[in-house]
Order: C-alpha cells, then structure tokens, then sequence
C-alpha cells in the first residue's frame, strides 16, 4: 500500500514537471528573440559517455563517485537544457523558413523543425531522467539520444543556412 501511494505521487510530479517544463518553453520570451546558445559538444559527449561514468566508479571511493557524478548530472542538465532552448530557437527559425518560394529550402526548413521539436521532446523527458539522477547517482542514465538528435539538428541547421545564405554558414556548436 505505501509503495503504492509512493508511485502515485512521484508520478504525479513528474507529471507536473513536464507540464511546467512543456508550457514554459512555449511561452515567448521578453526582450525581443532569442539567441543560440553556444554548446561544446566534445565537453557534452565526454559527460554522457558511459565509459567515463563507468571509469570514475572503479576509480572513486563510492561516496566521492557519488558526488563528482552529481556535479557531472548538473552540468549535463545544463547542456540538455541549453540544447532544448536552441530546438525551440530553430523551430522558429525553421517555420518562417517554410514560406519560402524555394522548393530545396522549404524541405530542409521541415527537416529542421521535425528534428528540432524531436529534440525538443527528449530533452524534457532526458532532463526529467537526469533530475531523478541527481536523487539517485548510481542509477545508469541515457542522454546520449539528445547529442546524437543535437549534432542532427545542427546539421539541419547548417543546411537550412547555408541555403538560404551561401555566404555565412552558421553553427551551434562549439564543434562538430
């Protein structure tokens, strides 16, 4: 009965996180558009790679593993949530892109916005797992879904830019 009761109620604030987190991001923002934020990729692959995580567990006294991988859930929450706030960016960019004459670009400007909403959505479940990480560091956790759908999107991204202004390719990523 009481693990029952636990269920409930942790499935009731995940349900309310991701409700928060949904409704927030798709209330414009102040202060006119937003601006891409900047990623380090190398940096964001090496805090989900599971061989660090499993290297630092056989290196580190149980309780400073726990600690050092909390510091590491905190900063890959920041680098799912930057990539987040950058697919909703490109939404934006991608949907006015789509009225374009320009049959190539309006089909990479889809492209763009199919996988910037994809990532869109795993980054809230995945900030959603990384939260419930931070309760428990010795769980296994997969963000490794959000770089690959983050190094796709920048790739659409690219390719959006590129055509519709050959003269300035953009990146949003540190590296690629």
């Amino acid at each position: 009965m009481t693990l029952a009761i636990i269920l409930i109620i942790a499935a009731a604030l995940g349900l309310i996180f991701l409700v928060r987190v949904t409704f927030l991001a798709t209330q414009p923002r102040s202060g006119g558009g937003q601006q891409l934020q900047l990623i380090d990729l190398e940096a964001f692959r090496n805090l989900v790679d599971p061989a660090e995580t499993a290297y630092l567990r056989r290196r580190l006294p149980a309780s400073e593993f726990r600690t050092v991988q909390r510091a590491r859930l905190r900063a890959m929450a920041a680098y799912v949530h930057a990539a987040g706030q950058n697919a909703v960016v490109l939404v934006r960019i991608g949907q006015s892109a789509l009225a374009g004459n320009d049959a190539q670009t309006s089909q990479a400007a889809r492209e763009l916005v199919g996988s910037a909403l994809l990532l869109r959505r795993n980054a809230t479940f995945a900030l959603f797992r990384i939260y419930v990480a931070l309760a428990w560091p010795n769980a296994g956790l997969a963000a490794d879904p959000i770089l690959h759908d983050y190094e796709r999107l920048n790739g659409s991204a690219m390719l959006l830019g590129r055509l519709q202004n050959p003269a300035a390719p953009r990146r949003i990523s540190a590296i690629s």
